[in-house]
């Protein structure tokens, strides 16, 4: 079943225009529009899925969030960069927070909460997928929750979302839900593809970060700005993914030619970054940090 957004989550304006036409590459091949407010710019896909049946969009062996498989040069290149990050992202969270306990929301497998207990943080996950859950809660011997519904009442100094926020459809929702687990010291990483890079400029509608329609909503550094604001979130700052440049241009290509490219991919992932470094740190995926108001 398919739904249509009838009002933007973001500024409740109901005149919105056609943006893009884009293709589910991983998966279906099934083309989906992505429509943009004419009030505030958030692009996002609709009509989608809706919750019920949206599942079935997630049903592949190479979803790289959901497995620990490196099946293939790209999903070894992934896990590579990935073992990498985990520590930048564990640098980043301990740096933020003074009571080293965690939440983080679309824990995946489990990798930065096993990193982060190794350091002795507390740490709690939430993972809707049942294989990624089960793969976390053997990493971690922790209980990994399916939902916000099973959590226990308390804060966390840092709640996370990494590239998780653009899957959910209550997104307004989930983010006053958020807003309950957090203190006024507290912060809220999100980390989002950005539609405003110049990886996205380049592919257009082959660019991988749009993955439609797993990707309910297309952000740049306004349009997240503007709904948190709107859900009483303040902007504290924001930190470049540079790594993120190389492996959507990896895909992006494979997508529009119908095969790999690795040194293209190469020198659109370091254009991307140069060309960001001078436009407004307009990267391919961006970390952002709020705090509550």
């Amino acid at each position: 079943m398919y739904e249509k957004i009838e009002t933007c989550p973001s500024c409740n304006s109901k005149e919105f225009t056609n943006h893009l036409i884009c293709d589910d590459h991983s998966l279906t091949k099934e083309s989906f529009a992505i429509m943009k407010c004419n009030n505030c710019n958030l692009l996002f896909t609709s009509p989608r899925p809706n919750q019920k049946s949206i599942g079935r969009y997630y049903a592949f062996d190479d979803y790289i969030s959901h497995t620990d498989k490196a099946n293939n040069l790209t999903n070894r290149i992934y896990k590579l960069v990935r073992n990498y990050t985990i520590k930048t992202k564990y640098k980043l969270l301990d740096r933020l927070s003074e009571n080293k306990t965690i939440l983080d929301i679309g824990c995946g497998t489990g990798q930065l909460l096993q990193h982060l207990k190794e350091k002795n943080w507390t740490v709690t996950g939430i993972e809707p997928d049942p294989s990624a859950r089960a793969i976390a809660i053997q990493h971690l011997k922790e209980n990994i929750y399916q939902d916000y519904q099973e959590l226990p009442n308390k804060k966390y100094g840092i709640i996370s979302l990494w590239h998780v926020l653009e899957h959910v459809h209550d997104i307004n929702g989930t983010l006053q839900k958020i807003r309950t687990h957090l203190s006024k010291k507290s912060r809220l990483v999100i980390a989002l593809p950005n539609c405003d890079s110049y990886d996205q400029r380049f592919y257009k509608n082959h660019w991988a970060a749009y993955d439609v329609p797993r990707h309910l909503y297309h952000f740049n550094q306004q349009t997240i700005t503007e709904l948190m604001k709107y859900n009483a979130f303040e902007l504290v700052e924001t930190i470049p993914m540079k790594f993120d440049s190389f492996y959507v241009s990896l895909l992006s290509e494979k997508y529009k030619r119908g095969k790999s490219n690795y040194l293209k991919s190469f020198v659109i992932g370091l254009l991307s970054n140069r060309w960001a470094s001078k436009n407004n740190n307009n990267y391919s995926s961006i970390i952002y940090i709020f705090k509550k108001v």
